[in-house]
């Protein structure tokens, strides 16, 4: 398995990240994001996490032009259409301090 060090020094893995996939309802993109969201989480034990951006006001003035949005532990990795490769090489490299 993979291992990366946290900000505080300490050896984590891939299972200790988090995948937001910000999307809206009858959304083909956010669709597709998502299948390859679910497949590259459940292939490295990755949690993910989907949010509705009708839902919230925030998430809508922030990224109502870009959805779908990928966040990787709170840190925006992509939008639009989601590379799967992309994705699975942010998840298993060394995370920046948040």
């Amino acid at each position: 398995m993979f291992w990366r060090t946290d900000p505080r020094g300490a050896e984590t893995s891939p299972q200790d990240r988090l995948v937001t996939l910000i999307r809206k309802p009858d959304c083909h993109l956010c669709d597709d994001a998502q299948l390859v969201v679910e497949k590259v989480c459940a292939d490295l034990g990755v949690r993910w996490e989907r949010r509705d951006i009708t839902q919230d006001e925030e998430l809508r003035r922030t990224y109502g032009e870009q959805i779908p949005v990928v966040l990787v532990d709170g840190a925006q990795h992509t939008f639009w259409r989601v590379n799967e490769d992309r994705l699975r090489s942010a998840l298993i490299a060394p995370s920046r301090a948040r």
